[in-house]
């Protein structure tokens, strides 16, 4: 179905900067609203059940999964991420511009049930700096982050899938590229004509 509201898909190798990126985005824009994904993996830091992810034990998980709640989902990294169907549309219905952070498979598997959704791919500028940034994380032990780094290779790999790639080496320039790919696709024909259906209609614009 076509909604007022825009789906905007974001996914990264990890250490990419792509939460903050958003998270900036968030601060910047008040318009979009983050869509809050399910996972099987614990809370890292300070993050809160229901803030950035609901984190639940397996068997919740299962459960979802036999009900169809989930728009998607899939393993990564030894854990299992979901993404609410119900959640989504109803903010989109509603004319709120949603965003996602996700992996790869599960942006490409989105685009299928929401053609207008627009997919943002985030790169590091170097290996070196991935491999630092997940280091200065401080989250993970040594053979996790040459799992992460293996799995980078693989993820950058479908880039060529995404509307728009984004180069975090300056971040204040990164969250500036997301912020225009988010102004440009409001003004979108399509788009405008979702949200402003009534001036579409008053102008006899089919």
């Amino acid at each position: 179905m076509d909604y007022p509201g825009n789906l905007f898909v974001v996914a990264a190798p990890s250490g990419a900067g792509k939460s903050s990126l958003v998270k900036a985005l968030l601060e910047l824009d008040s318009r979009v609203q983050p869509a809050v994904s399910h996972t099987t993996r614990p809370p890292r830091g300070q993050e809160k059940h229901g803030r950035e992810y609901f984190f639940l034990s397996n068997d919740e998980f299962d459960g979802m999964v036999e009900r169809n709640a989930f728009l998607e989902w899939a393993h990564v990294h030894g854990q299992r991420y979901g993404t609410s169907r119900h959640s989504i549309e109803e903010r989109m219905q509603h004319g709120a511009d949603v965003i996602l952070e996700i992996d790869f498979q599960g942006a490409i598997n989105i685009k299928k049930i929401f053609a207008n959704a627009v997919l943002v791919f985030i790169l590091p500028p170097s290996w070196e700096e991935l491999r630092s940034r997940l280091q200065r994380r401080g989250e993970d032990s040594a053979e996790v982050i040459e799992l992460r780094l293996k799995n980078a290779a693989l993820e950058m790999a479908q880039a060529h899938e995404f509307d728009f790639v984004i180069i975090n080496e300056l971040f204040e320039r990164a969250v500036f590229d997301l912020k225009t790919i988010v102004h440009a696709q409001r003004l979108k024909f399509s788009a405008q004509r979702r949200a402003r259906a009534d001036i579409f209609q008053a102008l006899n614009i089919p």
